[in-house]
């Protein structure tokens, strides 16, 4: 359903309260969490794909790319809360505010490609660690993959804090699960500090160290930091948005660099165990599991390893459906449902996956993970150049805009980013070429594709510094010259929906409280039975006789207190009769009730207010009593 500019994950919107909190480390405590939610991205499956076979292939050599992609992860997410914190605006919805809509719908594909990519990551990640725990098949495990995304909808309804503190005792397990590895591995510490010298052995470190890049800066996670951030609710003034900016950049670079701390344990893992035994190809995960035992001499390290494989899993594609929720209501303004959403996501990963094992084996899963990382680093460029644009324009974020120092560091990161993705692309499309030898079909459209992204990494870049007409300017205040002479709104007609529950009696309270004797109420009651659903109208069985004399009682009384009152029974589903009946009175208000239903009630009996609101052109009022 299409609608005006919403909040950025609305139903945790400003959830999380900072304005109660006094002193330094309350305050910080208050911020603290949604870097947290970032930083297991940073430690996804995909993320260990990447360093396996980053320590079994080169040693320590590549420790450093980890170290240079945790720097630029932590400017470039502290660019990303900047955002959202100081605009009010997450990278998607900034997105579409500025660039026209065929470049929005071009940004808005790459960006699903990025999400399916991490989401992919994470599902054959978590199968693998049921698969290595359990003995589950891998098939099975993709499958039941889909499920969790339950436990999201379950989290996502308790509250921001819950999903945090959730997230915090799995990364907690990681982190335990890894810091017990490394002492059984006992790596050299000299070695392990020659590994920050800078070094690209060969072409096939170059596609490591890029997956390497792409798993840990992650476009998907620019994309949610500067959602996560407007969970906290601030004052707007210039102080409180200083001190707001302050406690998440503490956030991004404690959460982030406990991230590099697992990244490099594993790849240290890797290299002290597989590259030191000789066994330079170890990037499945299956085999690195089944080589731990007899190489470190300890039966915790693989059990350690697959734990750690489920917490990372299951943490990550937490994150990784909330961004694409994020990026489908930004970039396109479509909100659906969340499970819905969620679904579509986690079977846009599913479907890859099972067409991969199903085709090529098990003996894929590890290239397959391997691939995805690169596929995210690909996107990095698209994310982050409209990412500096917006933080570095003072249309947007006024006296917030970053500094010239800052804004010459992140350019320099974009750059890198962008010249490493172009080597890549270029040794990667040479070498097939050599290989295959394909026709000028093949050629032709590769080079249609290579050049379309060309054009539009082009445009994002330089269309914002040729920008005559200044977008949007940020207001810190509300508008003070606000009109508030207006006169109160007079309803004539009025609907009300009843249940005949508890809640009735604060409805109808509220719905009088709207009109006057001079105005028409009509009270509407929808019958649900089976009979009613397939028969409608036509219906005569004693549900809906009885319901119509309730209906009748209640109006009776209505009338007895010197109002103008009318029944209406419906059938069917509520979502569908309640507008049709609302639409044919011509109603200038509806009055209706909420019981306050939990998540799973919700996915058992409807969500009827948020349909018949989309369906109907009128105020709402919503009387919500909670049981």
């Amino acid at each position: 359903m299409k609608s005006g500019t919403h909040k950025s994950l609305e139903e945790v919107y400003e959830s999380v309260d900072t304005l109660q909190k006094k002193g330094f480390f309350r305050k910080l405590l208050a911020f603290m969490g949604p870097a947290y939610l970032i930083s297991v991205g940073y430690m996804d499956p995909g993320n260990w794909a990447t360093d396996l076979a980053g320590g079994s292939g080169f040693g320590y050599t590549l420790i450093w790319v980890l170290l240079m992609s945790n720097i630029m992860a932590v400017l470039l997410q502290s660019l990303s809360s900047r955002l959202g914190i100081v605009y009010g605006r997450d990278l998607a919805q900034a997105c579409r505010e500025v660039y026209p809509k065929p470049v929005n719908t071009a940004l808005y594909f790459l960006a699903e490609i990025a999400i399916i990519a991490t989401d992919l990551a994470e599902v054959i990640g978590m199968a693998i660690g049921l698969n290595l725990l359990f003995g589950l098949p891998l098939i099975w495990g993709i499958i039941l993959t889909f499920f969790d995304t339950f436990l999201l909808l379950y989290l996502i309804n308790k509250g921001m804090r819950k999903m945090e503190a959730f997230i915090l005792v799995l990364i907690t397990v990681i982190g335990l699960s890894f810091l017990i590895e490394m002492f059984i591995a006992k790596p050299s510490p000299g070695e392990v500090l020659k590994g920050f010298i800078p070094s690209i052995p060969n072409s096939e470190a170059l596609y490591i160290a890029l997956g390497i890049l792409g798993a840990t800066v992650m476009p998907h996670n620019l994309y949610l930091h500067s959602s996560l951030v407007q969970t906290r609710k601030f004052k707007r003034s210039v102080k409180s948005i200083k001190e707001a900016l302050k406690f998440n950049l503490i956030d991004s670079i404690i959460a982030l660099n406990l991230a590099f701390l697992v990244n490099a344990a594993i790849l240290i893992l890797a290299a002290a165990t597989f590259h030191k035994a000789g066994l330079y190809e170890i990037a499945e995960i299956q085999d690195a599991y089944k080589l731990l035992e007899p190489l470190l001499g300890s039966h915790r390290a693989p059990l350690l390893f697959a734990i750690a494989l489920i917490a990372a899993g299951q943490s990550s594609t937490i994150t990784g459906t909330l961004a694409g929720q994020i990026i489908m209501e930004g970039f396109v303004n479509l909100r659906i449902q969340p499970w819905m959403r969620r679904m579509i996501t986690r079977l846009l990963a599913i479907v890859p996956a099972l067409f991969i094992i199903v085709l090529f084996g098990t003996a894929y899963t590890g290239k397959l993970l391997i691939f995805s990382q690169v596929v995210l680093s690909l996107q990095l460029g698209f994310a982050v150049i409209p990412l500096i644009h917006f933080v570095s324009s003072k249309n947007l974020l006024g006296d917030f805009a970053i500094k010239l120092k800052t804004k010459f560091v992140a350019w320099i990161v974009a750059g890198l980013i962008v010249v490493l993705n172009s080597w890549l692309i270029i040794s990667e499309i040479i070498n097939w070429i050599k290989i295959n030898k394909p026709g000028w079909i093949s050629l032709s459209v590769t080079f249609i594709i290579l050049a379309a992204t060309g054009v539009l990494l082009l445009y994002i870049t330089f269309m914002p510094l040729l920008r005559s007409k200044p977008v949007k300017i940020l207001k810190l205040h509300a508008r003070e010259d606000i009109d508030v002479s207006f006169e109160p709104p007079q309803y004539k007609r009025v609907a009300i929906a009843l249940d005949f529950s508890p809640v009735d009696h604060k409805v109808l309270q509220h719905a009088l409280a709207l009109g006057s004797s001079d105005s028409q109420f009509l009270l509407i009651h929808i019958v649900e039975s089976a009979p009613a659903i397939y028969h409608r109208q036509l219906t005569a069985d004693y549900e809906a006789t009885n319901d119509l004399q309730v209906l009748e009682r209640y109006a009776k009384k209505i009338e007895e207190a010197g109002y103008n009152v009318a029944v209406k029974i419906g059938y069917g589903n509520p979502k569908v009769a309640i507008p049709e009946i609302v639409n044919e009175f011509e109603a200038d208000v509806l009055v209706l009730g909420s019981h306050g239903h939990q998540w799973f009630k919700d996915l058992i009996f409807g969500t009827t207010i948020s349909s018949v609101r989309h369906k109907i052109k009128i105020p709402v009022l919503i009387v919500r009593v909670d049981k």
